[in-house]
């Protein structure tokens, strides 16, 4: 490994900070907005079905990459200036929310209808209904499948570089510009980004397991 690369090292280690960073906040947006549009596709009034199905579909049907431009590029033509960070936190929630309401959605509907009509018929009201019987099992269920996404979301973080967020991608780019050793660089930010996942990835695994024998 050339001395440029070593000297790179530190400002990786900044980026993969601030990559984790980002992949948090975004993941508690996603989980959020996940969890509300896949009980409002639920709901007994078709106005919420409807405007979340609008979300789910108008998110999913559009790139990442062009909904952080228009939120960090195009809303300042309408004097709306957001910082870096919270664009992409902001753009990756928004994306991954629809993505998760599709899997909490799931989750909702495996846990059986005899769970709420025993609910319903011990006189709970829906709130206590969904908090304390159905959201946890719900939430068993949808837990791997979170947990892929989460892993796919760290990695998506490097799309923040297009918009100037320093994490381990554009940390990356400035420290090649430079001094041009763009291949051992790079290679370095992908053992950086392999280091980070893996632990996620033998999570879901962990979950998965777990999970098809019934138990957490």
């Amino acid at each position: 490994m050339s001395d440029a690369a070593l000297d790179a090292i530190p400002f990786l280690l900044e980026g993969a900070r601030v990559t984790i960073l980002l992949s948090a906040a975004s993941l508690a947006v996603g989980l959020a907005l996940g969890m509300v549009a896949a009980l409002a596709r639920l709901a007994p009034y078709r106005v919420l079905r409807w405007a979340a199905q609008v979300y789910v579909d108008v998110v999913r049907g559009t790139p990442l990459l062009v909904q952080l431009f228009l939120i960090y590029y195009g809303l300042p033509q309408f004097g709306i200036l957001v910082p870096a960070f919270l664009a992409a936190v902001i753009g990756l929630g928004v994306n991954y929310g629809a993505y998760l309401a599709e899997v909490f959605r799931g989750g909702l509907l495996a846990v059986d209808h005899g769970q709420w009509e025993a609910a319903a018929s011990l006189g709970m009201r829906q709130p206590t209904m969904l908090r304390t019987i159905i959201l946890p099992q719900a939430v068993r269920v949808a837990l791997p499948g979170v947990g892929n996404y989460a892993i796919s979301m760290l990695k998506d973080t490097a799309l923040a570089a297009t918009v100037t967020v320093g994490e381990l991608v554009r940390q990356s780019q400035l420290r090649i510009a430079l001094n041009y050793h763009s291949f051992e660089i790079y290679l370095l930010a992908a053992a950086f980004y392999l280091v980070m996942s893996y632990p996620l990835t033998l999570f879901v695994k962990y979950l998965e397991r777990r999970t098809s024998r019934g138990t957490l």
